[in-house]
């Protein structure tokens, strides 16, 4: 999120417009604030390779929060705003957080988890009511008005690291060697999908979705580094997005399937009521996208969307635009970067077509910070593949088909839900034996969660227990991880090793259990 030359030779330009206010920031007024927090998060003793948290919701200060880290050399980790304090104090601690960036809205919940937080040395809150901060924090404008809004002696590339959860339920880090460079010299990646995607310096981009998500994030930084300018939702609605492309003469945009859907359950006359042909390229991502559901966007809105596959960790890309789509309908597209090998349980090749888990050499290195255990989980044994879990098979062609998403995660709107964390909450309360968490079809969401319970000998299975165990996960748990349903089963389906057969249990919700994408 680089201002770079733009700052110079457009000055004026709008970086980035906020949806619901029309608030715009010029690429120089872009380029003046991030590098007043560059200066400030220099004076507060962060070097490079240090970290720092942001932990909002979208507004008018994120992209700087994000941009000054990229010119600073630091690593900057954004937290999903939906967490509660637990969760967030973990991600601070683990991730080494020296700094930690909120807003008034999440101020409650950030300063509860900065109690546990040790290494912080200061905490800042954008939109806060100075007056009414307590000692522990400031606020983020006076911050930052303290400092020179000229760059940092000595200026480097810096980069986010994000948080991705795995099968022991506790989210990790996933963080990249960060290169020797300036800023002004973007990361490989960024080339490779400016042209995948015709992104050029006239393009208006729409950015639907939250900014902690790796998606969007990546999509907006890639804007702003070709100069264009981005159109900031704070959250999405499906008649204000198609407002807003009219509004903006919107270019690009990414979405995930859920946001598809419910434009789709619009009127006709809301569909047909603005002008979309501004509209050149529709990216999505993230979610299972039902076939239906694809067919009926490109019916309307033509041969524009393009679909790809690639885990946060970078380990490779697949991509498929909307013509390739229709001849291999369900595939999410050909390997493009990385390379790819379909492995069975004993690391051997299977035949084509045939699904096993997906490993590739991977096309970016990455670890899981702090955690080798897991880097090595992840990792063949010879070194030279990764893999995150994730099972399909490749066609013919060349074209990938996903089968599962890391075994049992759950993808609901395209947030990654990951149900170990809830299991384990859910087999410490008293009235409850044994537990699983999986997720389960929902038309809207592609998935939902979904809890199935076995109770303690002589507790009853009923709507008070229910109310009960969605209470006690309330507690602890952000509302996206929360099972939107709780069913009961005599005795849980477990192998002498005591390991879960979930499948058995995910399956009688899925029908023929095969996939969850078709």
């Amino acid at each position: 999120m680089y201002p770079d030359k733009y700052a110079v030779t457009h000055p004026d330009r709008p970086a980035f417009i906020m949806a619901s206010t029309g608030e715009a920031v010029s690429y120089a007024e872009f380029e003046g604030r991030s590098n007043k927090l560059a200066q400030l998060l220099r004076a507060t003793g962060l070097g490079f390779e240090d970290h720092y948290s942001v932990f909002m919701e979208n507004n008018a200060r994120y992209l700087e929060t994000c941009a000054a880290g990229e010119r600073a050399g630091l690593y900057y980790t954004c937290i999903n705003s939906f967490l509660t304090a637990e969760e967030v104090a973990y991600i601070i601690q683990n991730s080494e957080s020296q700094v930690l960036i909120t807003s008034a809205a999440k101020q409650d919940v950030a300063l509860a988890a900065a109690e546990s937080c040790p290494r912080l040395k200061l905490v800042l809150v954008v939109d806060s009511d100075p007056n009414n901060l307590p000692d522990t924090c400031r606020d983020y404008a006076e911050a930052c008005a303290e400092h020179s809004d000229a760059p940092i002696s000595e200026e480097r590339l810096g980069t986010s690291m994000l948080y991705s959860s795995g099968t022991t339920g506790r989210p990790k880090g996933i963080i990249r060697p960060l290169p020797p460079q300036s800023p002004v010299e973007p990361l490989p990646i960024f080339q490779f999908l400016s042209q995948l995607w015709g992104y050029q310096e006239d393009m208006v981009y729409l950015s639907p979705a939250p900014l902690y998500h790796s998606a969007p994030q990546a999509a907006v930084n890639l804007a702003l580094r070709i100069g264009g300018t981005v159109v900031i939702m704070e959250r999405f609605d499906a008649l204000e997005y198609l407002a807003l492309i009219e509004r903006y003469q919107v270019t690009h945009s990414q979405l995930v399937p859920t946001m598809f859907s419910r434009m789709l359950k619009l009127s006709e006359a809301d569909r047909s009521r603005y002008d979309l042909s501004s509209l050149r390229i529709a990216v999505h991502a993230a979610a299972p996208c039902p076939v239906m559901v694809k067919e009926q966007m490109i019916d309307w809105w033509g041969p524009i969307i393009h679909e790809y596959y690639g885990a946060t960790e970078g380990l490779g890309f697949a991509a498929c635009n909307t013509e390739e789509w229709l001849q291999h309908k369900g595939s999410v597209g050909k390997v493009v970067l990385g390379e790819l090998a379909v492995l069975d349980d004993d690391m051997q090749p299977l035949p084509m077509g045939e699904p096993g888990t997906l490993w590739f050499k991977t096309a970016t290195e990455f670890s899981y910070h702090n955690d080798p255990e897991k880097t090595a989980e992840s990792t063949s044994n010879d070194g030279s593949m990764t893999t995150v879990g994730d099972v399909g098979y490749v066609d013919a062609d060349g074209f990938l088909y996903l089968t599962d998403r890391k075994t049992f995660m759950i993808i609901s709107g395209g947030v990654n839900i990951y149900p170990q964390e809830c299991e384990d909450l859910l087999i410490s309360h008293p009235k409850v034996e044994d537990a699983a968490v999986f997720g389960v079809p929902n038309t809207d969401l592609g998935e939902e969660v979904k809890a199935v319970v076995q109770p303690i000998a002589g507790i009853a299975a009923d709507n008070e227990l229910t109310e009960e165990l969605l209470g006690y996960l309330n507690g602890h748990l952000s509302r996206q991880k929360i099972p939107r349903s709780v069913d009961y089963i005599d005795e849980m389906p477990r192998l002498p090793t005591g390991k879960l057969y979930k499948r058995l249990l995910r399956d009688k919700y899925w029908g023929d259990g095969k996939s969850r994408i078709v």
